[in-house]
């Protein structure tokens, strides 16, 4: 794991004890799909690097898929001057293997499945 990135664990860690901001740089419709519970949603295809929530008190860490797109969002805030350095190691793919909770939409049935809501 590089400087830059920060493991699903630990990543859980920080949004339960508000020390983060998640940010997914996934498309529209795999954030309908399945999310973390929490993250905010910022398409790589339509990233503006700019338009982050910045929360001096929380770091903003990115996820993707597998860690490719949040890779590539990082640089992008990188080369706009915005100070966000992290995303999540191995994307919402590693926080599942982790098994760590996400909200998903059934397909058979469009029943929202959120364990945290219960």
């Amino acid at each position: 794991m590089s400087q830059s990135e920060i493991s699903p664990q630990d990543t859980a860690d920080a949004l339960q004890n508000g020390k983060a901001i998640l940010i997914d740089v996934r498309e529209p419709h795999e954030f309908a799909a399945e999310r973390i519970h929490g993250a905010l949603l910022h398409p790589l295809s339509t990233f503006d690097a700019a338009a982050l929530p910045i929360d001096k008190s929380r770091e903003v860490i990115l996820h993707c898929g597998s860690a490719k797109r949040s890779g590539m969002a990082l640089e992008k805030c990188a080369a706009a001057g915005v100070p966000i350095s992290r995303h999540m190691s191995g994307g919402i793919m590693e926080w599942k293997s982790a098994g760590l909770p996400t909200v998903a939409v059934d397909p058979s049935t469009g029943k929202i499945i959120d364990p945290q809501r219960g």
